[in-house]
């Protein structure tokens, strides 16, 4: 009998060590995986059997029944659309056009089974709001030894022999969030991406993808051509230049007969591009759009230009991009940050949303978090999405969102894209660095499928799949992920500061690098933006100043150009606002920049208390991990109030607010910390 107490006790201690030891792997796709469902199907192909094989390993419903359908309300919803009919006590139907639909239309009943959200007689119709929803990988992919010797997440050293088996993860995670592109690596990538030997492995990339309806895309050098001494000039206008892109685009394709295009960085923070040879963006996107045209290859331009000049860098794309609208080629689609800066923790929208309107224009988001606390910060991006999405362009008068700028509802174009710069970690067995910033990835993916979704109904699907259904878990972690972008914008750069990060990477701050970095463009640092002196803080972008007002439209321009009427989330954006400055609060500028910062420092410790009332619910790694990212987020919230505080009261000689808490470090002793985050 003892002994087997013993025995029984051994089995439940290793289920127990197997429930909670969690590393994150997972994802949101937990269900179960012993359902043997009924799925039928009235076609087969490798990507239908994709959907077969997930609903019948997990869905716990009726019968499903997929269909290719060519009916007039599968053929308006498009190829990636479907339609979800039926009784869950009887038999479900899903119907599309195509096989990818069918893909899409098996992970929306999954997710909503693992909501607990299946209604009892299913109606859907769903497609999605853009035609390309991709990644944009900055890997290492074709570099030696990866991006500041971090390896590539791709494993290209087992290609193409070997397909490394977290793939099929990658694979579903995209798919069943609709997902379908994916650029593999960092613009721009070194020259030897576009030969034979790597392109073995993008096509080994690809072959892998297909299934899942993943089209796999590059983001070459501009000189590629002239870099592997092929030719002596990359000048898009050379005949000899021209005909290498077009016979190098041919071989990509006898490799990859569905490759999806290029991505390319050109002429931005020293890269070369068609400038170089006294040529215009057009020029070079043109030259590169032909090549790619007759194999039906989209080119992705991007629009983040700019140079050490006198010229606003907010106002630089602008200038680049708007006098040429109508004049690119039309598989040419201009890719453009959701702010005029650079990814920043709160930025207003890009003046070229809305303002080029006879060519396609695709929105890019940065889901990886490079100004946000890296991997150790939480900070859902969904609310920074939303907001560019909602905010009135009023390019056509009042509604005109950027969603509906982007997407072709406004302007009609059917070319229509979205795209994330990802947050994938080589070597980290939760993908991400972090928990919470798979949630970033997941959020991207469900409003490039629908941008009228809410940030805060996506969250809570995001925490139900990758935790718990449980309303005492969901309703706290939902409303903290829902604060945590603002809490990192008050405790970095609040009412519109920007671009205070240390010089050479931008995890901590140092809105003083001027002072030890005397050799770097003025434009890399951050007094170029916060202008901080006696009189007051902010850079003045009105008529007084640079006037990037004036590339946005009546009455944006407006409300932005007056300090009375301005957003405070953006006032010292767009004004040098004086230290005295009356805001709504009643509080003067300095004041209300002092309780920012700390209302920052006070939000990310109530996190902590959050998140140690969920232990209960939550394994113990997880719950761990997310404790310690947690402690070092409150580390570095202290750390950028006291330094950004003390700092700009050297310019307003004004005291701190007495109810709120004191400094613990002086400014001397913060002006010395040197960190590498890259370690």
């Amino acid at each position: 009998m003892l002994k087997r107490i013993i025995i029984i006790s051994i089995l439940v201690f290793e289920s127990m060590s197997m429930l909670f030891a969690e590393d994150g792997s997972k994802l949101w796709l937990r269900a179960k995986t012993d359902a043997n469902s009924q799925v039928t199907a009235n076609k087969q192909s490798p990507t239908i059997d994709v959907a077969i094989k997930e609903l019948q390993t997990q869905w716990k419903g009726a019968p499903v029944q997929l269909n290719i359908s060519q009916t007039k309300t599968t053929a308006a919803l498009g190829e990636d659309g479907f339609i979800i009919s039926g009784d869950n006590s009887k038999r479900i139907t899903v119907e599309s056009s195509a096989e990818q639909g069918l893909l899409y239309g098996a992970y929306h009943l999954l997710r909503l089974q693992e909501c607990n959200a299946v209604p009892a007689t299913l109606n859907i119709q769903e497609s999605p709001s853009y035609s390309i929803r991709i990644l944009n990988h900055w890997d290492g992919f074709g570099y030696s030894g990866g991006m500041m010797g971090m390896g590539s997440f791709w494993k290209p050293d087992e290609l193409p022999d070997k397909i490394p088996e977290f793939y099929t993860q990658y694979a579903r995670a995209n798919a069943s969030i609709g997902i379908n592109a994916t650029v593999l690596n960092i613009v721009p990538g070194p020259a030897e991406l576009l030969t034979a030997q790597w392109l073995e492995k993008v096509k080994a990339i690809a072959d892998f993808l297909r299934p899942y309806h993943i089209k796999v895309y590059l983001a070459p050098n501009f000189a590629t051509p002239k870099l592997l001494g092929e030719l002596t000039t990359a000048d898009p206008l050379d005949k000899e230049v021209q005909k290498w892109w077009n016979d190098k685009v041919t071989e990509i394709y006898k490799y990859i007969p569905d490759f999806g295009g290029f991505l390319m960085k050109a002429n931005s923070e020293g890269t070369s591009g068609p400038r170089d040879y006294g040529r215009t963006h057009l020029d070079g996107a043109n030259m590169m759009a032909d090549a790619l045209a007759t194999h039906k290859g989209v080119l992705m331009w991007r629009a983040f230009v700019y140079d050490p000049n006198e010229t606003d860098r907010a106002k630089q794309a602008y200038l680049e991009f708007q006098p040429n609208d109508g004049k690119f080629r039309p598989n040419v689609i201009i890719q453009v940050k959701n702010g005029p800066v650079d990814f920043q923790p709160r930025e207003p929208i890009s003046p070229l949303f809305g303002a080029v309107q006879k060519t396609p224009v695709m929105i890019e988001y940065e889901i990886m978090q490079e100004y946000l606390g890296a991997t150790n910060h939480i900070a859902y991006l969904g609310t920074t999405f939303e907001e560019c999405l909602d905010t009135d362009t009023y390019a056509r008068g009042e509604g005109s969102t950027v969603a509906k700028t982007t997407d072709g509802t406004l302007f009609g174009h059917k070319l229509t894209a979205i795209s994330g710069v990802a947050n994938h970690v080589a070597n980290a067995d939760n993908w991400c660095g972090h928990v919470f910033a798979q949630a970033n990835w997941y959020v991207f993916g469900r409003l490039a499928w629908n941008n009228q979704l809410s940030a805060q109904d996506i969250a809570t699907e995001w925490v139900k799949q990758t935790f718990t259904t449980d309303e005492a878990f969901v309703l706290p972690v939902v409303d903290l992920m829902m604060r945590s972008r603002e809490a990192e914008v008050d405790f970095m750069m609040p009412l519109g500061l920007h671009h205070l990060f240390a010089c050479g990477h931008h995890y901590g701050p140092e809105p003083w690098c001027d002072e030890h970095e005397p050799g770097w463009r003025p434009d890399w640092k951050p007094s170029y933006y916060h202008r901080a002196d006696a009189a007051g803080i902010g850079y003045d972008r009105t008529v007084t100043g640079s006037n990037a007002v004036e590339q946005y439209f009546p009455p944006l321009r407006e409300s932005y150009g007056n300090i009375n009427t301005c957003d405070e989330r953006f006032l010292l954006w767009f004004h040098h606002a004086s230290w005295t400055h009356k805001m709504k609060s009643g509080r003067t500028l300095w004041d209300e920049l002092c309780y920012r910062y700390d209302r920052g420092v006070q939000e990310v410790r109530d996190f902590q208390k959050t998140w140690d009332r969920m232990e209960k619910y939550v394994d113990s790694e997880r719950f761990a991990h997310v404790q310690a990212k947690l402690q070092i987020q409150a580390h570095d919230a202290v750390w950028w109030r006291d330094a950004c505080i003390l700092y700009f009261q050297t310019f307003s000689n004004m005291p701190i607010p007495y109810n709120l808490e004191r400094p613990t470090t002086d400014l001397e002793t913060l002006m010395k910390i040197s960190i590498n985050p890259f370690n």
